[in-house]
């Protein structure tokens, strides 16, 4: 027997047709297949749906009401299945990301802002954080990081490298200039405080060393802040390139321990593994993707 639903599909097309048979060239099966659905349902309601006689069928009373109302259940199941799009067939529904605010401020803001323009029924909604988002539990559709990717549920792209590296102003510098890692206790220094955990950030170095920092003079959670704060001379801190290269280039900043400088992490886009992907989805995905890898900001940033 065929399930309910298909059964209710049947009798209305043969509701609005002249014949059995034509509801089933409609449908693309067979006058049979027509003839039992309705039966099938007859038997299962106790009610009597077409009068049928040598010249055709005739719906009945019973069989318009509940047609009527059948037809509007069978077109809310087609609707729950069909793409979600607005009235003028646009994208719509809501892509939620996650992404360093550092980041999206630089390379994302303006390309979410200029599709958020050419798709009006797409509803952005971007959460800036450092800490690394749990994207099922908080239902992140995409996701901005950088750093090595340890989850076997995501699909990852990677878009470009980011260098790391110990910063000052050539004031402090001339003052008191580090010559290894050990003299960073001896140093003013900036943290970073990571959200999620309350702990400060280790700084990273080549060969898996770390510095950790014990009695910062400047505590942010904000890497920018920080980076602020390096500008105003209140200690060194470790940067990443895109927020010290530009103030490198104008003789704001130095560097120091050069030979201690880690190799560059990756940043990478990425979503969840969860199935089929919406094209909503997939449009900002590939969206973020192709902004950051032309921005040219991850190319050639650990030469700088």
């Amino acid at each position: 027997m065929l399930n309910r639903l298909e059964m209710l599909r049947l009798v209305c097309a043969a509701a609005d047709a002249s014949s059995f048979k034509e509801a089933a060239a409609k449908l693309g099966t067979s006058p049979q297949a027509i003839t039992r659905a309705v039966k099938d349902l007859e038997d299962e309601l106790g009610e009597l749906l077409f009068h049928r006689n040598t010249r055709g069928v005739q719906i009945t009373e019973f069989g318009a009401r509940f047609t009527a109302q059948a037809r509007e259940m069978v077109g809310q199941v087609d609707r729950l299945f069909e793409p979600v799009h607005t009235a003028e067939g646009e994208l719509a529904g809501t892509v939620r990301i996650t992404a360093p605010r550092s980041i999206a401020r630089f390379y994302l803001t303006q390309p979410l802002l200029e599709l958020a323009r050419a798709h009006p029924g797409i509803k952005l909604e971007l959460n800036l954080t450092e800490a690394l988002a749990d994207v099922v539990d908080e239902k992140i559709d995409i996701g901005v990081r950088i750093g090595q990717m340890r989850d076997s549920r995501l699909v990852v792209r990677p878009v470009g490298k980011v260098a790391f590296a110990v910063v000052g102003t050539p004031e402090l510098a001339a003052r008191m200039r580090p010559a290894t890692l050990r003299d960073l206790g001896q140093m003013p220094v900036t943290a970073l405080n990571v959200p999620n955990t309350g702990r400060l950030w280790h700084w990273y170095f080549a060969d898996g060393q770390q510095f950790m920092p014990t009695a910062p003079a400047f505590v942010a959670d904000d890497p920018e802040t920080e980076r602020d704060a390096v500008l105003a001379g209140l200690g060194y801190g470790q940067l990443s390139g895109f927020l010290y290269a530009d103030y490198l280039a104008s003789g704001q900043l130095v560097t120091v321990l050069d030979e201690y400088a880690p190799p560059p992490w990756d940043i990478y886009v990425y979503r969840p593994q969860r199935g089929p992907v919406s094209a909503r989805v997939r449009l900002v995905f590939d969206h973020l993707v192709a902004a950051l890898q032309n921005s040219g900001a991850f190319d050639d940033i650990a030469a700088r």
